[in-house]
């Protein structure tokens, strides 16, 4: 059952739990850091913004995890199937990073000896800046972009842990309009026209050890900005799913979804193989191609965190009340995430 919050009212009710539970079109809920009741050095916030078109990827990446926080830049080259990505980590930040309550304005901000990122939100806009000394090889990373013309409706959600006080609140802003550009390795790269990117806002408290399964795509089909959020994985998503179609900036709300990631002969993921992705009725019944997989897998004693983000393509449809919408080489990508933390 999919319960739709459609209320403006506080996130947490005065023993630290969430008030309501679901899925909403909007931010709607109002988090505060300072209603938290569970142990502080479970708090993860993070901002993260991934924007691309069919021959780039840029990655960054603010995040406050309390007894560790991360500036992370990825440049991931589509045509050519390489990238790269470098994380600087610094520890027990606290909540210090003072990332905002709110994804609709403010300024977050995160800079030491080498590098420097800041996400600037405004009515109008957002301006995302990142610069990296000693990207790759002694070689700096340069990135300005600014996002307009946000979609009408985002993916929100609130959702439960089976332990008290622990909850996800989270929205993916899929489909803003993006130009700028990246300056690495004696060249500029611009980004123009054909490229959008999205918002991954999240904060909450979470359990120790989780897996999260998460895929996003946005572009053009028949004069229409068509974009998607899908994914599942971590806490009692009974009352809501984040699967959600965007269309024109207007969200349609899908329930199940499942990625079939296929196996190799060990029986361990082939992630860049072709993958299944489809809902149990088949309205949803797509294929992806993979071109590329940003992996990462660091492991510091107690914390560890697997990453598989593949970028690719998709094929295939997905069947609406009154339109079919096919999908052809559509860019897209999905991941799995194993974490410890």
């Amino acid at each position: 059952m999919q319960n739709r919050i459609t209320i403006i009212d506080n996130l947490l009710d005065e023993n630290g739990n969430l008030k309501h539970v679901g899925y909403a079109s909007e931010l709607l809920l109002n988090y505060d850091r300072k209603d938290i009741k569970a142990n502080k050095w479970r708090i993860k916030e993070w901002d993260y913004y991934l924007i691309s078109n069919k021959d780039f990827a840029i990655a960054l990446t603010i995040d406050d995890n309390s007894y560790m926080g991360l500036v992370s830049a990825s440049f991931i080259n589509l045509k050519e199937k390489w990238e790269k990505t470098v994380s600087k980590m610094f520890w027990f930040p606290n909540g210090k990073t003072n990332l905002p309550p709110s994804s609709k304005e403010g300024i977050t901000i995160k800079e030491d000896k080498g590098y420097s990122c800041k996400f600037t939100v405004t009515k109008e806009k957002r301006i995302l800046e990142c610069s990296m000394d000693n990207f790759y090889n002694n070689k700096a990373y340069k990135v300005y972009f600014e996002l307009t013309e946000e979609p009408k409706d985002s993916m929100v959600i609130a959702t439960p842990f089976e332990k008290k006080k622990y909850f996800y609140y989270n929205q993916k802003i899929v489909g803003f309009k993006a130009v700028g550009k990246v300056e690495f390795d004696g060249k500029e790269y611009e980004f123009k026209d054909d490229t959008f990117a999205l918002l991954d806002w999240g904060r909450g408290v979470w359990t120790y050890s989780n897996t999260w399964y998460w895929g996003a795509g946005y572009g053009m089909i028949d004069n229409e900005l068509v974009g998607f959020n899908l994914g599942y994985g971590f806490g009692d998503t009974s009352k809501a799913s984040e699967n959600m179609i965007f269309v024109n900036g207007e969200h349609i709300k899908l329930e199940d979804i499942t990625f079939d990631i296929p196996k190799n002969k060990k029986g361990k993921d082939d992630f860049l193989s072709e993958w299944k992705i489809y809902s149990k009725d088949l309205s949803f019944n797509t294929t992806f191609t993979p071109i590329i997989n940003r992996h990462s897998n660091t492991n510091a004693l107690i914390i560890q965190s697997n990453q598989n983000q593949v970028f690719g393509k998709l094929n295939g449809t997905l069947a609406l009340e009154n339109k079919t919408i096919e999908f052809k080489d559509f860019p897209c990508f999905f991941e799995k995430v194993i974490n410890r933390w």
